[in-house]
């Protein structure tokens, strides 16, 4: 009876995990569902244990999956030709990027049907999927970028609890679903990440000295990236740093948060912020054992921030908006931490990790709208309410629970 109902209704499927039957519901559902219906094959993208798999297997469950990460499932997609005209009905085909041969043949499968939603194809580096994608399969291809869960997600679940514990968890589902240790899962994934994850993109002859990197750019969360001083703590020359930010981006560790600067009269600061796609990771790579540890910690400003910035922009990757994130500094240190861009209009939005509201916390955002006549201002605190504003509706202070409506 179950299967019956199961088959009849496909929406109940993002709701269960087939192993565990926990019910966490993916927001990109909708998102999915609507590009699958666009475009002849849908990319998902996004860091490995995300939940990439899973997804693609719940939405899109008639098809075949095909996992490349497995020898055998590799060997055999190299004989690509036969592998794909055995795909009558598509397929979804996970770690795609590791078989380059087989998009110049998906190119000619794509180009032989107007069917939409014929191939799902999965990946963990969004820098080796998008170049092989620009080369053959260009306009026929939607993106999707599942982050780990976010807490509107866990939220839904009834998997909520206080902010530090988000922080210190990240929002890998694995943890949460199999109620894991986060660092031994984190020791685990990092291990995983640089033997092999970082082999396959680029050839890095010293592992010890891209370790220590990694490690360090935690220490630069929420901070303007200063390559010069990564190179001489790393013992590598700055352009090679710069090739290493952009594998850590490209493999969803890191995202750079790129400055803003339209319609502003003082010098704009040009440096990106860097920050981490998960604060659970992070928490890890600063070497917190504990939610009291964190707590207590001068860094706890720094990933309340790397937090609530990364929970919005997981909110709008759900919804399926792409950019309109900036922060903007100016040369006199003036300074909004996010600006948001939506329909011609700009939000910032300052974090503050203090539970107590004080007036002086809106400086930045009062900056800010003294140039921006049309937009509005929102302060995210630590505390458990919001605050009332009454001498200006443009302002709004929100609890840091209330980065679910972001």
């Amino acid at each position: 009876m179950f299967l019956q109902i199961w088959n009849l209704i496909p929406e109940l499927h993002i709701f269960v995990n087939l192993e565990f039957m926990n019910l966490i519901k993916r927001h990109i559902y909708g998102e999915a569902l609507e590009t699958a219906r666009q475009f002849r094959a849908v990319c998902i993208v996004g860091p490995r244990q995300s939940g990439k798999t899973t997804l693609s297997q719940l939405v899109f469950g008639k098809k075949t999956y095909f996992n490349f990460e497995d020898p055998d499932v590799e060997a055999e997609a190299l004989q690509t030709k036969s592998f794909l005209q055995n795909l009558k009905e598509g397929a979804v085909l996970d770690e795609v990027q590791r078989v380059p041969t087989l998009f110049r043949y998906l190119q000619s499968r794509l180009d032989a049907s107007s069917k939409r939603g014929q191939f799902i194809l999965t990946g963990s580096n969004n820098f080796l999927l998008q170049e092989q994608i620009a080369q053959s399969l260009a306009g026929r291809v939607g993106y999707l970028e599942l982050l780990p869960l976010s807490y509107a997600e866990l939220k839904e679940a009834k998997m909520d609890g206080p902010v530090a514990h988000h922080i210190f968890t990240g929002g890998y589902p694995e943890i949460w679903q199999q109620k894991l240790s986060v660092s031994k899962w984190m020791a685990a994934y990092i291990q995983t990440y640089i033997q092999r994850d970082v082999r396959l993109i680029r050839n890095i002859n010293n592992l010890p000295a891209f370790t220590r990197f990694v490690r360090l750019c935690a220490g630069y969360a929420g901070q303007l990236v200063n390559k010069d001083a990564l190179a001489k703590s790393t013992g590598v020359d700055a352009k090679t740093i710069q090739a290493w930010l952009g594998l850590l981006e490209s493999s969803y560790i890191i995202y750079l948060l790129q400055p803003y600067h339209e319609n502003l009269n003082k010098r704009i600061v040009k440096s990106p912020k860097l920050y981490f796609c998960d604060t659970g990771l992070l928490c890890y790579l600063l070497g917190f054992s504990s939610q009291r540890a964190l707590v207590n910690s001068t860094k706890y400003g720094a990933l309340f921030e790397n937090w609530v910035i990364t929970e919005i922009r997981k909110n709008r990757f759900n919804r399926g908006i792409a950019g309109g994130m900036y922060y903007f500094r100016d040369s006199a240190g003036n300074e909004v931490d996010l600006i948001l861009e939506k329909d011609d209009r700009t939000l910032a939005v300052e974090v503050k990790a203090g539970k107590q509201f004080k007036s002086e916390m809106l400086g930045g955002i009062r900056y800010w709208l003294k140039y921006n006549k049309t937009g509005s201002g929102i302060l995210i605190t630590g505390a458990d309410q919001g605050a009332e504003i009454n001498t200006d509706t443009s302002l709004s202070v929100l609890s840091w629970q209330e980065v679910i409506d972001l």
